[in-house]
């Protein structure tokens, strides 16, 4: 499992070891493996041109260092502090007595930009010297240079991922001690690039904030069958999806639910004939819900469209219950929270967005917030859909992000086979977290496997599942 944790955790954890520790031999821990990391990146470090963004604070103290080491080792090494008053005096003299020098201003071409301008206790936003400066970094990027962050990118915040107007985009970034939460959720995970982490001993003292299942971590959640299995032990989902205009939500919901590893789908719709016409194994029922027979779990909402009176029939159900798309327009908030058993709901950042009673942007630049925020409303789990897939419970803990997804996910329909996929986990008796976890994980597997790096439907994605199941249970 890969965690992340809070800045206050981070910082308490530093303070910790540098009581134990003598003076500056942390810093001297990070520059080394940000000097090393940087001279990976450059293949070649004799002749290099490498830029430093330096901040007053510590990470501009880790890049002088890690700069003064570069060269050393024969690179021509520039610094551009963001304030010439205010710069690390002992990363200054290291890295002059090594040969770099200082500049008022990233000029000419380089071939490596080191962003230590803000550290993880930067908030709110990038001030006026240090924006020019990122700005001077995106030109350099244009123009052909590797851009590298020390800790995290400049403008992003540390604990939520948040943007608020300028910030680096790197290529790279160099974290220390642990990996904190603002590299795996976006808009701040975009702008971080391949992460390396680099151990310089750090124990947090307290539980992660954020948390993202690793491949061994998802084969050892699959539910398997056994010789002795039969359908129902290895689940049965009923479907309620599908309308008159969107049969094909019915569809694509089957799939990821016979895909997932149900052992039975049982169908509630009125787009019946396409389900079988696709999927004969479907045990297709026109009827109630209530009439279906015995199910392990439910799925309801994707393409109900405007009638949505079997939302309400499924929630008073006593097994684990996924709402999504249609089903969660006006849902009731004390309904879920009444149910006896587990309830997943799967909201995209608009859907979000309604049951917030917030913008759709506020649900984007605040990712971590909302997915909070609407698993405590709600007390239910919450697997908010998008660049980076999140999951809350309502009692709190860490959030789990998704690691696997893939821009070519939006596309029409993928949802629905989502919420199937995740519908068939509940089934087999998987938690509601785990359930959104492993979906999300296999869900994002099969449009990689699917996709080969171009365009993939939602039909293909559901095809996909077998072969994603297969390698996630390789680990």
């Amino acid at each position: 499992m890969r965690t992340a944790y809070s800045v206050e955790t981070v910082r308490a954890a530093e303070r910790e070891l540098m009581d134990r520790l003598p003076e500056g031999a942390l810093m001297q821990r990070a520059a080394a493996g940000l000097a090393a990391a940087c001279a990976g990146l450059l293949g070649r470090v004799y002749g290099a041109r490498v830029a430093l963004l330096v901040g007053p604070g510590d990470n501009g103290g880790d890049a002088l260092y890690a700069g003064a080491r570069l060269a050393r080792r024969g690179a021509g090494v520039v610094a551009v502090p963001m304030d010439p008053e205010r710069v690390h005096e002992g990363g200054l003299a290291a890295l002059r007595a090594a040969g770099g020098r200082l500049a008022g201003r990233l000029e000419g071409r380089v071939d490596l930009v080191v962003d230590g301008l803000l550290g993880i206790g930067g908030r709110g936003g990038l001030r006026p010297a240090a924006a020019e400066l990122a700005r001077q970094a995106a030109a350099a990027r244009e123009a052909g240079a590797l851009v590298v962050a020390v800790d995290l990118p400049s403008g992003v915040d540390a604990d939520t991922g948040e943007v608020a107007g300028d910030a680096v985009t790197a290529d790279a970034t160099v974290t220390f001690g642990a990996w904190k939460p603002g590299l795996l959720v976006d808009p701040g995970a975009g702008r971080a690039g391949a992460v390396r982490l680099v151990p310089i001993g750090l124990e947090p003292g307290e539980p992660p904030v954020l948390e993202a299942l690793q491949y061994a971590d998802v084969a050892g959640r699959l539910p398997v069958p056994g010789a002795a299995s039969d359908k129902y032990r290895r689940g049965v989902v009923g479907v309620v999806a599908g309308s008159a205009r969107y049969p094909g939500a019915a569809v694509l919901a089957v799939a990821g639910a016979l895909r997932g590893g149900a052992g039975a789908v049982r169908y509630v719709g009125p787009a019946g004939d396409e389900v079988l016409a696709r999927y004969p194994e479907t045990l297709v029922h026109d009827g109630a819900p209530g009439k279906a027979g015995r199910v392990q779990s439910w799925v309801v909402g994707p393409g109900l469209g405007d009638d949505r009176s079997a939302v309400g029939e499924v929630l008073a159900s006593d097994v684990p219950v996924l709402v999504d798309a249609d089903g969660l327009r006006g849902l009731d908030p004390d309904a879920v929270r009444a149910r006896p058993a587990p309830t997943l709901l799967t909201p995209h950042a608009g859907e979000a967005a309604a049951l917030l009673g917030v913008s759709r942007d506020e649900v984007e630049s605040g990712r971590l917030a909302a997915v909070r925020e609407l698993a405590g409303r709600y007390g239910a789990v919450v697997l908010l859909k998008g660049s980076t897939t999140l999951v809350a419970g309502p009692a709190g803990g860490p959030v789990r992000v998704n690691p696997t997804g893939t821009p070519w996910l939006a596309t029409a329909g993928s949802g629905d086979v989502l919420s199937g996929l995740a519908g068939s986990l509940l089934a087999a008796g998987l938690t509601a977290p785990d359930a959104a976890s492993v979906a999300a994980h296999l869900h994002g597997l099969a449009a990689r496997l699917a996709s080969s790096g171009g365009p993939v439907l939602a039909h293909e994605v559901a095809e996909a599942l077998p072969r994603a199941w297969r390698e996630a249970g390789r680990s």
